[in-house]
């Protein structure tokens, strides 16, 4: 992957699994969200899915589109593009009726300061949602931040381990899945509850913070030594494949990579493929924000790209000089602060 033509291509290959899914749900799929981070590459995939499965369903873009020129290219791709704030109760009560919903808007960065925004996107907007697409089946994308930091040795937090949210961004996104859990509940509106972490493309994640650090000859702080990564190609199939588990009470999913990633050697092998030695800072401490996702790997199989190639990929990528994001993921942080 050299180009971002390629690398769109790789994000929205369909697996064989995704369009057998995708041929066994009735009716269109709505994604709210869909000109974030997230959204476009698994729009592109859904599409993808749908006319491999035969078709017959509408893949509705929603989003208030700030990029440029984005709504007219995924029309152009196929998607039924419907630019729109849901967070203006009008836009919200206009959409369409759509009985499968993804919902990828949140709100991670800037929290400090702004802590009300925060919790006004990641939780009273959710409800809004839920409100008005009851009775739709709805995959909701949440956030491994909602586990508390846990030993490195114990193998992450399953579905069913506690939660323990640190911070105004991780209590909020804890409050979207009490919210949505509400409404599953009162409504019969089936849910899937996506935790994911951290997703990884070659434009951003927690790879390309480390590769740009290196590069840049900035110290990189391994006191959060240890992480979970996964391919976003693989998040987003796993989202789409979600609404099919969509339950009352909401089905609950960890979603991320097999590895416990040991950022210190992640970093060490970029910097072998760059050709730079990175420089590290802190010692590695015996906890960090993990999740076990054995649930979803029995469910759907490994991702398609192994941490190894991931690594070379980005290394690569940010090598040359490829367009970036611009969004770190923060993930070094420990007291919740984004």
């Amino acid at each position: 992957m050299r180009t971002i033509a390629e690398l769109e291509e790789r994000l929205s290959h369909p697996r064989d699994g995704l369009v057998e899914d995708l041929s066994k749900l009735d009716g269109d799929i709505m994604v709210l969200g869909a000109g974030g981070k997230l959204g476009p590459s698994l729009v592109r995939l859904a599409l993808n899915g749908v006319r491999a499965a035969g078709g017959g369903k509408r893949v509705i873009a929603v989003s208030r589109f700030s990029e440029r020129g984005l709504a007219q290219v995924l029309s152009d791709e196929g998607a039924t593009v419907v630019a729109a704030d849901i967070a203006d109760e009008n836009a919200l009560r206009e959409l369409p009726d759509a009985p499968n919903v993804v919902f990828l808007v949140g709100a991670k960065f800037g929290t400090q300061g702004r802590e009300h925004a925060t919790w006004f996107t990641n939780v009273y907007l959710p409800g809004r949602v839920a409100d008005r697409f009851a009775g739709s089946r709805i995959a909701a994308l949440s956030t491994g931040n909602v586990y508390p930091l846990v030993p490195v040795t114990s193998g992450g937090p399953t579905e069913d381990s506690p939660t323990g949210p640190v911070g105004d961004y991780a209590m909020s996104c804890l409050g979207r899945e009490r919210v949505l859990t509400h409404f599953a509940e009162e409504r019969g509106t089936p849910t899937a509850l996506i935790r994911l972490n951290y997703a990884v493309e070659m434009r951003y994640g927690v790879l390309v913070d480390l590769a740009q650090k290196i590069i840049a000859g900035q110290a990189i702080d391994v006191t959060t030594g240890q992480a979970n990564v996964v391919w976003q190609g693989y998040a987003n199939e796993v989202t789409l494949r979600s609404l099919l588990l969509a339950s009352v009470p909401p089905y609950v999913l960890n979603v991320t990579g097999p590895e416990l990633v040991s950022v210190r050697q992640a970093a060490t092998n970029l910097g072998r493929l760059l050709g730079r030695e990175p420089v590290f800072t802190g010692e590695e401490a015996p906890t960090a924000l993990l999740s076990n996702a054995s649930r979803c790997h029995g469910l759907f199989g490994y991702p398609d790209l192994t941490l190894a190639q991931l690594v070379e990929h980005t290394a690569r990528w940010v090598g040359d000089g490829g367009p970036l994001l611009g969004k770190p993921t923060k993930f070094e942080s420990r007291d919740g602060a984004f």
